[in-house]
């Protein structure tokens, strides 16, 4: 895939990138040598390799998941201008 003049102006509208005429062909260059090394990564063998997040192997650190504090409602809503069943009542912003 090639990149040209005009797809590195849309690009760098996109990116809200102000870019002068001098700058394009030098960009052009850039994103085609970009796109130039992602296709050599296409041809990579990668069949039986298996993905990783780490280069050393790693388990992830886990928690058990439960509730360490609450069951007192009340006390969370007390400093609250309007209630309803121990939860907070605001006005409507959406018709």
């Amino acid at each position: 895939m090639s990149v040209d003049e005009k797809t590195v102006r849309r690009i760098a509208h996109l990116a809200r990138i102000a870019v002068t005429d001098e700058e394009v062909p030098h960009l052009q260059g850039e994103l085609n040598a970009i796109l130039s090394f992602v296709e050599q990564l296409n041809e990579v063998n990668v069949d039986g390799v298996e993905p990783m997040t780490s280069v050393t192997p790693m388990t992830m650190k886990k928690r058990q998941d439960g509730v360490t504090d609450g069951g007192y409602p009340e006390k969370i809503v007390q400093n609250a201008p309007v209630t309803e069943d121990d939860f907070f009542l605001v006005p409507k912003v959406v018709e």
